[in-house]
């Protein structure tokens, strides 16, 4: 199978933010007290360290070889809830570090991009821009990607987390039964209803536009 210039560049930028979406849930969950991750090595930029073998290579590489956004989620990284000075609360700060990392990478990066176009050669095609230029874009899309997809409730994603200290203690019985069942969930969504792509489809299209136009 060929894999062109594109797609390589896709991947290198996927691994760095799901990296760095990673290593925010541990530095925050130090700053709240939990040594846990820094501990386990997991405050690292090394990628071997955070690859999950679905999340970060199989999901990725079926939405490319489908079409579909290449996108994922790297090896969670541990927190002991115990360890933090308000448990419940302070969960809270560390599920929601990783997307807020990845939207925050991509407002930089789109924002590069769109000065890096603005000032750089007159080109008709996408391809025809510079490879610093497309690598930027790449790098605001695949965060906006990983800030959105890993903001939705479902289990392992950082929504997930986030919903679960919102529910009522009484629903959680329920709730822990769901979670084993969240990447089959997630399967579905993406390649069998095809409603993860109505989803973010037209916010990569806002992107573009917004950095092109």
């Amino acid at each position: 199978m060929h894999i062109d210039e594109q797609t390589i560049i896709y991947f290198g930028c996927l691994v760095v933010a799901v990296i760095l979406h990673e290593i925010s849930h541990g530095v925050v969950a130090l700053c709240f007290g939990d040594r846990t991750a820094k501990d386990a090595g997991r405050l690292t930029l090394n990628p071997v360290a955070h690859v999950d073998p679905f999340g970060t290579l199989i999901l990725p590489a079926m939405g490319a070889i489908v079409g579909l956004p290449v996108f994922g989620y790297a090896k969670p990284v541990p927190v002991n809830p115990g360890s933090l000075h308000k448990p419940r609360r302070d969960m809270v700060y560390v599920s929601i570090a990783g997307p807020a990392t990845n939207l925050t990478l991509m407002a930089a990066a789109a924002f590069a991009a769109r000065a890096a176009f603005e000032n750089g050669p007159q080109v008709f095609t996408y391809d025809q821009l510079p490879l610093a230029t497309r690598v930027l874009f790449s790098f605001a899309m695949v965060n906006l990607l990983l800030g959105v997809f890993n903001l939705l409730p479902i289990p392992p994603l950082d929504g997930s987390a986030l919903l679960e200290r919102m529910l009522p203690a009484r629903w959680l019985p329920q709730w822990y039964k769901f979670r084993p069942y969240g990447l089959l969930l997630i399967v579905v969504l993406v390649f069998m209803t095809g409603a993860l792509a109505k989803l973010l489809n037209p916010l990569q299209d806002r992107l573009f536009d917004w950095v092109f136009q």
